[in-house]
């Protein structure tokens, strides 16, 4: 190889020596700084605790290499500080750093009232103190920060006004002030701010305030977040000046009138949510931004009809507008947009068919136009794009068969069709969709026989009122996942297999109104979820299978019109019925003991050759004159007279025995009970009082026992709460007046009714509705524990699946919003916990044992009645450690630990070492945000469920944050909850609003909030 000549080894050699130079020029510049900035960075962070976290700032390293810090010219400018786990205050040397110009640091443990000291800081252009634990108010003279461009203080707990200052930082680009405790007005001076392009102001409780028509001078401005603010009033014409606006977010409020006609003409919109405010008036028909990707106007009051020119919209993929009043026809243009993935108009007045080409220009993923008046047919194209979920429209007036295109939607999981008025046979590829795992098809008219094999995860299956034919397949054995299977009002015919009781998992079966016939398989096999069976109306015959009597869970028994014949079996009186239907049948003998009362005298009708013991009417007594042994004339005297002289001589020997206590005691006053009444009675006071005996008894607890008694159809049971009398004190009759008090004035469907009262000197009765399922304790932890449990009636046998914990969460949540939000004064009750949360024949939850709640009035300082610490040992708030005041955060702090238990299945009170279940979860998320580890191993399939599992764990983490002001309100928890659970198990006031198991707005932005720990402090984001 020939060596280089000589020119060219120059030129190298001059290569080689500028790099060398270059080189040693940037480490020697890397060496030289402040030694000022390295002494005050170093006492920084002592100040800050020395965290682990700043284990490179030392004293022998330039802090221009430190990973935190920016350096220019040897001089600090920039300190990047967010989630280090810096804690106490801002110390006043920090300005020390002379050209600092970014201080970040979001995210810590740092409290205080609004430093001050950074005004020291002359050329600061970036203050960033989101998500710590400053308080108090925001300073008049903020704007001698006059050179700031980002403001940053979300996140904190703030009060008092926005101060007007804030509008003379006129170098200000963006304004964070969301998720703080504002409770005043918001300045119109912000409106000054020409340069601001974002501006947030969520999550505050302003007073009542409306939009600044002086906001429609930030000409500049490309984000606004006002959600949950208050906002009252219209939305201002102003608005139509931003047109730089790409987001719009006013949701959670309640603003009202129309939407002004310029606001769709902000030409580079690209996400509008106007969610949740109480609008009304007609939706402007100028749409003209071609950027718009999100349009969310639901749950309002808009009507008028959708207009065409949304078709416009080519960049447009979610629209929602459900749950207004909306009218007239869906436009065909909406349906040719290229990028639609969400289309969500249901709960409106819309009328018209369907535009057939739904699906065919786009990748639609929801489709739910459900609770309109829409007619016509499905469209044919719906799931062309093979990525949708879920066809819901049910509750229209929609006509013909299911498209045969559907059989390849399978990324499906719900099909909805019921209360409409289609025909036909089911597509056969549809039954086996995929992922499809819930098929209501009720109140239609499709025909056709059940398949053999269907979509392995099908666990919702209704097809009530509709017109199936021919016999239940032998196969169904194998639709191992039904938990549910409706099929009242067909013509099903033939037996019933006894394949069919395998399905181990199956909790509802209605049958009723069919052709069945032949007997009941005499053997069941797995049916031990069941609890509700209903047979009623079929042609069934022979004897009832004793093995009915083994179903552990077995709530509901309905076999009433058939040709059933022989005895009732003895073993029925194993179950633990709340209903129990045998009339119309053939059935003989006697009535067996424990249904032979009151409770259940109209279950036995028409059955001629039944007999009671008990004269239930319309039963002839079991003892005939047939029966009855016949005596001579001269026995039957004999025996008169013997006993007339016996009876005399008793009568005799006691007024002898009792002469002298007689004078002295002329009268005794014969016990009487006054009975006060909240409700309309269907039984009397005699009814409670003759079964009050230990063979009712169910429970005791501290104040007393508790009787389940039978008073009769319609209501069947009631449940007595009697106050001890031997112990009976002030603090007793408190509690007893308190829950009076309460429960007789307030009416709801999740709190338990109490129906009335009783009481005389020597006792206290409390009467309530019957709740079947007992308390939501047992469920959970009933099998964990031993046998020596107060409640007599034993414990659950199976557990509580995922879609009823959910249910349970909503149901309870309900009741305390109603407490805290709905109640005038509120009520705060003060001892929230798994077992005063009582649960019906139907799982749905009710609050109980307000024993220990307050009416909260005005509270003075020195109130004896807040003074006690009350409540129970793992759901204690801890500020009851340091404060004798209460409100509504110490019920949300009880039930965050209840929603802590639905989603672990662990007990309040662990057997982790000293930590209680709000102690221990608050570790786990502290160590790992992954929830293995962390949901209760006895929920099945909780794979599909992670996701509404893992918000509501981390819902349970904000409830019991240790800072009482960082917790939401019910209301807010109940919205969570409520997004979490699927449209076809809503109650229909809970249907408004729902959104894909997405917990934003509510909780869009990271929440800083305080673990239960003396450090106070731990970051959940994103619930």
């Amino acid at each position: 190889m020939a060596s280089p000549s000589p020119p060219h080894l120059l030129s190298f050699f001059v290569f080689i020596f500028i790099f060398i130079f270059i080189f040693l020029t940037s480490v020697v510049s890397s060496q030289q700084f402040s030694t000022s900035d390295q002494t005050t960075l170093l006492n920084l962070k002592q100040q800050w605790g020395n965290p682990q976290s700043l284990a490179d700032w030392n004293s022998t390293s330039s802090p221009c290499s430190w990973p935190e810090v920016q350096c220019r010219n040897g001089s600090v400018i920039m300190l990047q500080l967010d989630s280090k786990e810096l804690t106490g205050t801002i110390p006043p040397f920090i300005c020390d750093l002379q050209n600092l110009e970014n201080m970040i640091l979001h995210d810590n443990l740092i409290t205080g009232e609004f430093p001050r000291v950074f005004y020291n800081c002359s050329k600061l252009v970036e203050l960033d103190i989101a998500q710590n634990l400053f308080f108090g108010r925001l300073p008049d003279d903020i704007d001698r920060l006059s050179q700031l461009q980002i403001i940053e203080f979300g996140g904190n707990n703030f009060t008092g006004d926005i101060p007007p200052a804030i509008g003379n930082i006129s170098a200000l680009t963006s304004l964070f002030l969301y998720q703080n405790l504002f409770n005043g007005s918001i300045p119109p001076e912000i409106g000054n701010l020409s340069n601001l392009e974002t501006l947030g102001l969520a999550y505050n409780e302003f007073a009542d305030p409306v939009i600044p028509q002086e906001f429609g001078k930030l000409r500049s401005l490309k984000v606004m977040w006002m959600a949950a603010t208050n906002l009252v009033g219209n939305i201002p014409e102003s608005l139509s000046n931003l047109t730089n606006l790409t987001s719009l977010d006013l949701s959670l409020n309640k603003l009202e009138g129309e939407i002004p006609p310029g606001l769709f003409l902000l030409t580079n919109l690209d996400v509008m949510f106007l969610y949740l405010n109480k609008l009304s008036g007609n939706l402007p028909s100028l749409i003209q931004s071609q950027n718009l990707t999100q349009i969310d106007i639901a749950m309002n009051r808009l009507n008028g009809s959708i207009p065409d020119d949304f078709g416009k919209l080519q960049k447009l993929q979610v629209f929602n507008l459900y749950s207004n009043r909306f009218s007239g026809q869906i436009p065909t243009s909406i349906s040719q947009i290229p990028s639609l993935r969400i289309f969500r108009v249901f709960r409106n007045n819309l009328t018209g068919e369907l535009p057939p080409e739904f699906g065919l220009h786009s990748k639609l993923e929801s489709f739910e136009v459900s609770e309109n008046n829409l007619t016509g047919t499905l469209p044919e194209n719906l799931c062309a794009g093979g990525a949708l979920t879920g066809v819901i429209v049910f509750s229209n007036n929609l006509t013909g068969e299911i498209p045969s295109s559907y059989e390849s939607c399978n990324k499906v999981n719900s099909i909805q069709l019921y209360n409409n008025n289609f025909t036909g046979e089911i597509p056969p590829g549809v039954w086996t969709l995929l992922n499809l795992s819930t098929l209501l098809l009720t109140g239609n008219s499709f025909s056709g026989e059940l398949p053999g094999k269907v979509a392995w995860n099908l666990s919702r299956f209704e097809i009530s009122d509709n017109k199936f034919s021919g016999q239940i397949p032998s196969e169904i054995s194998s639709w191992m996942k039904l938990n549910v299977f409706k099929a009242s009002n067909n013509l099903f015919s033939g037996v019933i297999p006894p394949e069919f009781t395998s399905l181990s998992e199956l909790s509802v079966l209605y049958l009723d109104g069919n052709s069945l016939s032949g007997e009941l398989p005499s053997q069941i096999k797995s049916w031990n979820s069941l609890t509700i069976l209903n047979l009623a109306r079929n042609k069934l015959s022979g004897d009832i299978p004793s093995s009915l009597g083994s179903l552990p869970n077995l709530l509901g028994l309905d076999l009433s019109e058939n040709q059933f014949s022989g005895e009732i079996p003895p073993e029925l009186s194993n179950l633990r019925l709340t209903s129990l239907n045998l009339s119309s049948n053939k059935l003989t003998g006697k009535i067996p003991s424990a249904f032979d009362n009151s409770a259940f005298q109209n279950s036995f009708f028409n059955n001629p050759n039944l007999c009671s013991t008990s004269h239930i009417s319309n039963l002839h007594s079991c003892y005939t004159k047939s029966s009855r042994k016949k005596f001579s004339p001269k026995i039957i005297a004999t025996i008169v007279i013997l006993s007339s002289f016996l009876l005399l001589l008793a009568i005799l020997f006691t007024l002898f025995m009792f002469r002298d206590h007689l004078k002295k005691k002329p009268k005794r006053t014969r016990t009487t009970w006054k009975l006060i009444s909240f409700h309309n009675l269907d039984f009397t006071e005699e009814n409670i009082l003759s079964c009050m005996t230990d063979a009712n008894l169910i429970g005791s607890g501290g104040s007393g026992k508790v009787y389940r008694i039978g008073v009769g159809p319609p209501r069947g049971f009631v449940a007595v709460k009697q106050i001890s009398n031997k112990k009976f004190n002030r603090d007793v009759e408190n509690e007893f007046s308190s829950e009076v008090q309460i429960l007789g004035s307030i009416r709801h469907s999740n709190i338990v009714k109490l129906l009335c009262c009783l009481s005389n000197p020597n006792s206290k009765l409390l009467v309530y509705e019957y709740m079947e399922n007992q308390s939501l304790d047992k469920w959970l932890h009933g099998k964990k524990r031993k046998p020596e449990m107060e409640l007599r009636l034993e414990p659950p046998h199976f557990v509580l699946d995922w879609r009823r914990r959910l249910q349970i969460a909503i149901d309870a949540a309900q009741g305390l919003c109603y407490m805290h939000h709905d109640c005038s004064p509120v009520i705060v009750h003060r001892d929230v916990k798994s077992s005063n949360i009582l649960l019906d024949s139907e799982f749905k939850a009710k609050i109980a044992d307000f024993g220990l709640a307050q009416i909260l009035e005005k509270q003075k300082p020195g109130d004896d009645n807040m003074a006690s610490i009350v409540g129970s040992l793992g759901y204690f708030a801890p500020e009851y450690a340091y404060t004798t005041r209460i409100n509504e955060r110490i019920d949300v702090y009880s039930f965050g630990v209840v929603l802590l238990e639905l989603v672990t299945g662990k007990e309040p009170n662990g057997k982790d070492g000293d930590l209680n279940l709000a102690e221990w979860a608050w570790k786990h998320h502290g160590e790992s945000d992954s929830m293995v580890g962390v949901c209760d191993p006895e929920i099945k399939d909780s794979d599909t469920y992670m996701e509404e599992m893992s918000t509501m764990f981390k819902l349970g983490l904000i409830c019991t944050s240790t800072l009482p002001s960082s917790r939401p309100s019910m209301k807010d928890v109940l919205e969570i909850l409520r997004r979490c659970n699927p449209m076809d198990e809503l109650p229909e006031e809970m249907k408004e609003g729902r959104d894909e198991f997405d917990v934003a707005p509510l909780l869009k932005r990271e929440r800083s909030v305080t673990g239960p720990n003396e450090n106070e402090g731990v970051l959940v984001s994103q619930v």
